[in-house]
């Protein structure tokens, strides 16, 4: 039997996963990335190489790092832009799905999918660190709260505190001081998630989504950020049945496949 990594070394967190001959996948892990960019794929990769009884990432077959720190995974057998593996992995997961937007630690993208998985067309905003992971951590520490709960406190909001900042700093500021002024928190958590769904419309449209779209990355576990693109973007969010967070390592790993048993 042979096996295929993708290790996905992002900004905030690193992930891979391990796919057998048919692309089950065996393995998978998301670790807080290190500072060491290398030394967050040595820990990610040695998780699951242990999940399958490996001992070293030499046994791999074939292995493709991707992400922010794609260059830094030394044992990898090439490297694949974190466009390309989000669009393969969620291709596997739902061939269905043709349009995504993937909310990074740092950036935002808009990926449009073709019929084999691969990248029809991509939009990027990385100018400003407003919509994205590292957005939603400063917000959270805001509310004095941990992200996973804020995620779901606008769901309870009546109505919307609109957030007129687009900067993460000033939109900091601005949330902190209306926390301070006694505003209802869920309502002023909803204009976070209001203004974020807003800066996610030109990703949509350049992703080409016409009915429907799904989310990649941490951001896509945040179930008020995808009630805001609903409500926004007038688009059904497609939830996938695999981890949105592992879409990047999960289409290095099925581009290590293919080439692998193309060897």
């Amino acid at each position: 039997m042979k096996y295929f990594g993708g290790c996905d070394v992002g900004s905030t967190y690193t992930k891979a996963v391990i796919l057998d001959e048919t692309g089950k996948m065996l393995a998978n892990t998301t670790i807080r990335s290190k500072i060491n960019s290398q030394a967050s794929a040595e820990a990610a990769m040695q998780e699951v190489l242990n999940q399958v009884g490996l001992s070293n990432s030499r046994e791999l077959a074939y292995l493709i790092g991707t992400g922010y720190g794609r260059n830094k995974v030394p044992f990898a057998d090439e490297n694949i832009s974190e466009i390309s593996c989000h669009a393969m992995g969620v291709h596997v997961t739902d061939p269905s799905v043709k349009a995504i937007i993937d909310i990074g630690g740092q950036d935002v993208k808009g990926i449009s999918v073709d019929t084999d998985g691969t990248v029809k067309n991509f939009a990027m905003n990385d100018k400003c660190a407003a919509g994205t992971g590292r957005f939603y951590e400063a917000m959270a520490r805001s509310f004095e709260m941990s992200l996973s709960d804020f995620s779901k406190l606008s769901l309870r909001a009546k109505n919307v505190i609109p957030i007129s900042a687009q900067c993460t700093v000033f939109a900091e500021s601005e949330v902190i001081t209306l926390v301070g002024e006694g505003k209802p928190m869920e309502e002023i958590a909803a204009g976070i998630q209001m203004a974020v769904a807003k800066r996610c419309f030109v990703m949509a449209k350049k992703a080409g989504a016409t009915n429907s779209i799904t989310l990649t990355g941490g951001c896509a576990k945040n179930d008020g950020l995808k009630e805001a693109i609903e409500r926004v973007l007038k688009l059904k969010v497609i939830d996938l049945k695999i981890d949105p967070q592992l879409m990047g390592a999960l289409g290095a790993a099925e581009y290590a496949r293919q080439k692998g048993l193309a060897l």
